[in-house]
């Protein structure tokens, strides 16, 4: 029996890339001797992050379009043609049996001459909200799988599995792990402790807001462990003191969500689905800097299940100090937020996406 062959691509923020590697995981634990391909955008963080997680990747000569004119925007045309004949020989040459787009913009050239030589493909979107590249491929998918409600005003509806995001699997038992955690952070177990996440490259305006609200986080007995992304580290650095760990970037995240009695985060899909599977009450406050402002459409989707809380950035001067307080100051609300934010969890995500590739195989 021929090897099955699979090329899969996401990137440009962890948010990409990890969900394709949970897909590529799975799939080698289903035929161990399958043969998975990687193509990522040159220059983006899948480049290193892929080959760590052990898979191969070629890199398309792509970016996606700024919104103002630029440079970049003038060779946005000679790029696309590029990654187009690119993907083409790559996939000649590779021949997958599926090939599979979680989004990122190698995804779009990739996928689109996957369809036109008549190879199955399965889109894989994250968001409440999707970005135009999958809307302009769903036409020709086979398979489109989503992890929310409603997305049938973008994608046709023949061709929807709600199966939620893929996330890592060592965030399952976390309650498990919540000894292990207060050691490996060398916590104070009669404070509570609050977990502040900007992403897997930090967020200049959650940081700018905790350096102003440190003092009145610490003076209501609490401990902060703030994740503050590689560029801001520098600035930052200096609150590393008595109740507050500041760091660039997080190995162990199944320990700091075990530790975490508050989280406040991003609202990307990923951290979103993670969030549900993890249970913590949650502020998030979405960056709007994003395409389609799908941050804010993540989140609300959480806080209309009665699941979190929302702060635009443009509340934050004002509300966050109150909004803050009340929370960890009400057990009672602390437990509810858990309990509704559980009951958005998808934890067979991978299982039910694998599934669905594996019905492509011809």
């Amino acid at each position: 029996m021929a090897k099955h062959k699979f090329i899969l691509s996401g990137g440009g923020t962890g948010g990409h890339i990890y969900p394709a590697i949970a897909i590529a995981n799975e799939l080698k634990s289903r035929f161990p001797d399958a043969e998975i391909l990687f193509v990522g955008a040159k220059d983006k963080m899948e480049m290193q992050k892929v080959p760590q997680a052990g898979y191969e990747i070629k890199g398309l000569w792509i970016a996606g379009l700024q919104r103002k004119l630029t440079i970049q925007n003038a060779m946005f045309p000679f790029k696309l043609i590029d990654s187009l004949l690119k993907s083409r020989n790559i996939i000649k040459q590779f021949n997958p049996d599926v090939v599979i787009g979680t989004g990122g913009f190698a995804s779009g050239p990739l996928l689109k001459i996957a369809n036109s030589m008549n190879i199955p493909t399965v889109i894989q979107e994250q968001n409440s909200y999707p970005g135009i590249t999958n809307k302009l491929l769903s036409k020709k998918a086979n398979s489109i799988c989503v992890a929310y409600e409603q997305l049938e005003r973008f994608f046709p509806q023949d061709k929807i599995i709600l199966t939620g995001n893929p996330v890592r699997q060592d965030l399952l038992d976390i309650d498990s792990k919540r000894e292990e955690a207060i050691t490996h952070f060398k916590l104070d177990r009669n404070k509570k402790t609050v977990l502040i996440l900007g992403g897997s490259l930090g967020a200049r305006r959650i940081n700018q807001l905790i350096e102003k609200e440190l003092d009145k986080l610490l003076s209501l007995n609490v401990q902060v462990i703030w994740q503050c992304g590689k560029f801001y580290l520098e600035d930052y650095k200096k609150y590393n003191k008595y109740n507050v760990q500041v760091v660039a970037f997080i190995e162990r995240m199944d320990l700091v969500y075990a530790a975490a009695d508050v989280v406040i985060s991003r609202a990307g899909a990923s951290s979103v689905s993670e969030l549900c599977i993890v249970g913590k009450p949650v502020i998030f406050i979405p960056s709007p800097n994003v395409a389609e402002d799908h941050q804010t459409k993540n989140a609300q989707a959480i806080v209309n299940k009665k699941g979190a809380i929302l702060l635009k950035e443009s509340q934050l001067d004002d509300d966050f100090s109150l909004v803050f307080e009340s929370l960890i100051k009400d057990q009672g609300k602390q437990d509810q937020l858990s309990q509704n934010i559980k009951l958005l969890a998808k934890p067979n995500a991978t299982v039910q996406i694998v599934d669905e590739i594996v019905k492509l195989i011809k």
